[in-house]
């Protein structure tokens, strides 16, 4: 059976959730610094993401929970087109491109897709680290060649994030002689040497051991705190709780609850949300 497919997102125009005001962090008179609009995602006849929408400002942490397979990860990758959205419509910074499900727009597209990956920056579950380059050569490698930027300038900048990410004495290192942990702040530090205007963290702790979450989370809540604009699929409560300006829960490709931390993890609305929240006080593990 052929899917429908719904081209009628990409034309309607932006709607604001009630809850989603910009954050303590955000400079007054400040705009979003990305939309997404009703973004669907088809894979066969699986509907996986069912018009979700959301709205971040220039210095928000935002964080998203559901369950495996909701559809989170799926949204996250949507927002810099390492999936292609069946429908909707993604802005970022200014740069907008719509979903193309039949094809039609592209070289000029093509390019507006780069520009807008050059500012929404990715860390992802496995770190996705070159293992031949060093820790230095995996940071400025993307600034080089994508950017145009010089060595001794990728460097310097890629320096500096090391140092952030407590790891410039790791910079000649290669992948293989470094934890996990590391691995992901390397991640993080390759990310940011890119200046970005948004991270998307992808489930970033989901891999590690779990005496090396404490590290990383540390890092992204020392960058939430300085203002960076973050969007983080996560299953750390503490830190959605601590680090986020708002939360989206997300069920079946749909969020289905939106508001402050103290809101959706403490006081949820929806009965899928706590279900969702159930299993993590069952296990002891509130965060």
């Amino acid at each position: 059976m052929s899917k429908p497919i719904d081209l009628r997102g990409a034309a309607e125009p932006h709607q604001l959730h009630p809850a989603e005001k910009p954050g303590v962090l955000v400079k007054a008179g400040a705009g979003p610094v990305l939309q997404a609009t009703r973004i669907a995602k088809w894979f066969g006849d699986n509907h996986v993401l069912r018009g979700a929408s959301i709205t971040v400002w220039p210095g928000e942490t935002v964080c998203i929970l559901g369950r495996s397979g909701s559809g989170k990860s799926t949204f996250l990758r949507s927002l810099n087109f390492l999936e292609d959205p069946t429908d909707g419509r993604v802005e970022i910074d200014g740069v907008v491109v719509n979903a193309d499900p039949f094809h039609t727009e592209g070289k000029d597209r093509a390019e507006r897709i780069r520009e807008l990956r050059m500012r929404a920056g990715m860390v992802f579950q496995e770190f996705n680290l070159f293992p031949h380059l060093s820790v230095i050569g995996n940071c400025i490698e993307a600034p080089i060649l994508v950017k145009g930027m010089a060595r001794k300038e990728a460097e310097a900048i890629a320096e500096k994030y090391l140092e952030k990410v407590g790891l410039l004495d790791k910079r000649d290192e290669y992948p293989s002689r470094l934890s996990g942990g590391q691995r992901q702040r390397v991640a993080i530090a390759r990310a940011l040497t890119m200046q970005p205007k948004v991270l998307l963290f992808d489930e970033p702790t989901s891999a590690l051991d779990p005496t090396l979450v404490g590290e990383v989370l540390k890092v992204m809540a020392d960058l939430a705190h300085e203002g960076r604009t973050m969007i983080v699929v996560t299953h750390e409560m503490d830190f959605a709780h601590e680090a986020a300006d708002r939360v989206y829960y997300m069920d079946q490709g749909e969020f289905v609850e939106v508001g402050p931390p103290e809101q959706v993890i403490d006081a949820p609305q929806d009965q899928r949300t706590r279900d969702f929240l159930a299993r993590f006080r069952t296990l002891g593990t509130k965060k």
